[in-house]
């Protein structure tokens, strides 16, 4: 904490030092200008009279000399005011150029294939590999697995075993090197990307709530629900309760990223919003890992409701809460190394069944 504290102010003092030089520089600068700009006016007011004593001008031009002039400076000076705030504009600009000239990571169908209004939500997976960025060493090689409509499949794998990639693949945030992904028989590739991503509910393990109210946030889920229709989804998520107790109830500003809630009540309110989104294809990364045996319970009966009747595809490093599973696809090296439900993976005695012991004796100890 010490530490921390301590690079903080060292942050906090150089930040502060940049600050205290582009402002001493803009003061000199607004300073040096004002200073040439009264020399300057008085030097002309001098040779003025001069000429008017001479009877070379009139009083009348020199006063209107004087007055275009004074309106030239106090020009002058403003420019001098505002030109450190158009340095930093031309950098900002700089910067947001860079970013409209950056090209998308993924190819768009100039004519996307349209979807069927009632996706059933089977999902392939055929010899597809990939990797991060130019990495030789691939994620994937060869990954082929086939989901059905309605089938609830989980992930389970080592660390750094590509499961959550095979939920970005899945939503197209990449392309593939080789293979193909496929929903409904046709590739994801040739279909809009907005299109694509609108036939999944996805529940993350970081949920992201905004700075409003509990009914907005839910509302994210479906920008045209109803009050009734957000309502009606935070009670299948169990989260109509504990937004209730609040001061305000539904209309209680829930704080930047959820500051005031708990993490099981962050993951409630992300269900809640996937329910709202009504879509035929759930994603569910490491939706209970943080949390702890009591709001488990509780937003493992969320899922619940919510998996009813959808393609339900599951991250999970907690291997209890996917016991219930249709089939548990073990990743490991690329692939798909065993398949199964729990108890027939159990009796292989492979990969999935030494996690499991090891996850019973860390819970034991």
């Amino acid at each position: 904490e010490q530490q921390a504290g301590k690079n903080f102010r060292a942050s906090v003092g150089r930040a502060l030092g940049v600050a205290t030089t582009r402002i001493q520089a803009q003061s000199k600068l607004i300073a040096m200008s004002i200073f040439m700009i009264f020399v300057s006016v008085i030097g002309i007011i001098w040779l003025g009279f001069q000429e008017v004593t001479s009877g070379e001008m009139g009083f009348d031009s020199l006063s209107q000399f004087v007055l275009y002039a004074a309106l030239s400076a106090s020009s002058l000076a403003a420019i001098s005011q505002v030109w450190s705030e158009i340095q930093q504009m031309a950098g900002a600009s700089d910067r947001i150029m860079q970013l409209l000239d950056m090209t998308p990571g993924i190819d768009v169908p100039k004519k996307p294939l349209k979807l069927a209004n009632k996706v059933e939500g089977i999902v392939e997976f055929d010899n597809v590999s990939f990797a991060y960025g130019t990495k030789e060493n691939h994620l994937f090689k060869g990954l082929n697995f086939k989901i059905n409509k309605g089938e609830m499949v989980a992930f389970v794998g080592p660390s750094g075993a590509g499961k959550s990639t095979i939920f970005n693949l899945l939503m197209r945030f990449y392309d593939l090197n080789e293979g193909t992904i496929s929903l409904d028989g046709h590739a994801v590739n040739t279909f809009d990307p907005k299109d694509l991503r609108a036939q999944f509910a996805t529940v993350p393990q970081d949920v992201m709530i905004f700075a409003n109210s509990a009914m907005e946030n839910i509302r994210f889920g479906r920008i045209d629900a109803t009050d009734e229709e957000v309502m009606a989804a935070a009670k299948a998520a169990e989260a109509h309760e504990f937004i209730m107790r609040t001061v305000d109830g539904y209309d209680t500003a829930l704080g930047e990223r959820g500051m005031a809630l708990s993490g099981g009540q962050r993951q409630r309110i992300a269900i809640a919003r996937a329910i709202l989104r009504d879509a035929p294809v759930l994603l569910l990364d490491e939706a209970t890992s943080a949390l702890d045996s009591e709001s488990e319970k509780k937003v493992q009966k969320a899922l619940e409701n919510l998996a009813k009747g959808r393609t339900t595809l599951i991250v999970a490093h907690r291997l209890s809460t996917i016991r219930d599973a249709d089939r548990i696809l073990v990743v490991e090296d690329g692939k798909i190394v065993e398949e199964g439900n729990h108890q027939d993976l159990m009796e292989k005695a492979g990969t999935y069944a030494k996690l499991v012991k090891l996850q019973n004796q860390g819970i034991a100890t």
